[in-house]
């Protein structure tokens, strides 16, 4: 599942102290994907010639990707599976009151 996680995806956080919450995947890297509105740190920022002073900046902080779930627009967990198109495209598909419902195109390995 955790293969199907991209930027842009709308996730749910199904473990940790931010459980349920839903957010916009800003980032991903291998094993962790940055959430908007998600995990939020406080980062002490030091006075430079910049900026004269001081601040305290929220910043959101990764998460690992087997802490999320991927989940529609309402925030309900949903599962993936692939299907291809009559004309060859393949595309993520999952089941919504009894219809199939896409969730978006998948890139053709190059």
């Amino acid at each position: 599942m955790s293969q199907k996680i991209r930027k842009g995806d709308r996730v749910l956080v199904i473990a940790g102290n931010e459980k349920g919450k839903t957010g916009e995947v800003l980032a991903r890297s291998e094993e962790r994907v940055l959430v908007r509105g998600v995990n939020i740190r406080k980062k002490h920022m030091r006075r430079t010639q910049q900026t004269q002073g001081g601040r305290v900046v929220e910043i959101e902080a990764p998460l690992h990707i087997s802490n999320v779930t991927l989940c529609d627009k309402e925030g309900k967990k949903i599962k993936l599976h692939s299907k291809t198109t009559k004309s060859g495209e393949r595309e993520l598909v999952f089941q919504s009151g009894g219809r199939e419902v896409v969730y978006r195109s998948v890139k053709k390995p190059a």
